[in-house]
């Protein structure tokens, strides 16, 4: 009886911790971070863009998921004219230009679009991703407007990018 007492709380104690790990909500607001540009120069929130709609896809370079979103993006890039994009990986900076290369010429060429390298780690525990690819969207005053992470659904965030008024209240996201 007490061994069945304690099989019973293992399995509940491993529940209990596995949807805690994979029930990360993605971060609200931009937190501060720092990552690396692909010459190794460090890349702060500070140095985001003023003014402008701000999306980050987390990826990994040998995700198919990840490849798709890329040329989804890339399909509806006129959508995206506007905002800041930036790639962040935790892959060498060697890997990353490979995947753009193949997955999304086009938007590697963009001036608005940047890769940059999370050498240090903390995108994961920083921004609470709950999968590859991880796409969020931020207004100009770092205000998550919308979260996504899957491949097929890059068309919301290209609806909230062509719309949203930088100047005015973006509206909360809901299916978060």
């Amino acid at each position: 009886m007490i061994r069945m007492k304690s099989i019973f709380a293992l399995l509940f104690l491993v529940t209990l911790i596995s949807e805690k790990s994979t029930g990360q909500a993605p971060a609200p607001t931009l937190p501060n971070f720092e990552f690396s540009r692909l010459d190794k120069s460090p890349f702060t929130n500070k140095d985001l863009p003023a003014g402008k709609i701000i999306l980050l896809v987390f990826f990994d370079a040998g995700c198919e998921h990840c490849q798709q979103a890329a040329k989804n993006i890339d399909r509806q890039y006129p959508s995206f004219e506007k905002a800041a994009i930036f790639f962040i990986s935790l892959d060498p900076p060697e890997k990353m230009i490979q995947f753009m290369t193949a997955c999304a010429p086009d938007l590697r060429k963009k001036k608005n679009v940047k890769l940059l390298s999370d050498s240090r780690n903390e995108f994961i525990t920083r921004f609470g991703p709950r999968r590859y690819p991880s796409m969020f969207l931020y207004s100009p005053k770092g205000r998550l407007i919308d979260y996504e992470d899957n491949e097929e659904t890059v068309f919301r965030l290209a609806h909230y990018a062509a719309t949203s008024n930088p100047d005015t209240s973006i509206p909360s996201p809901t299916h978060l």
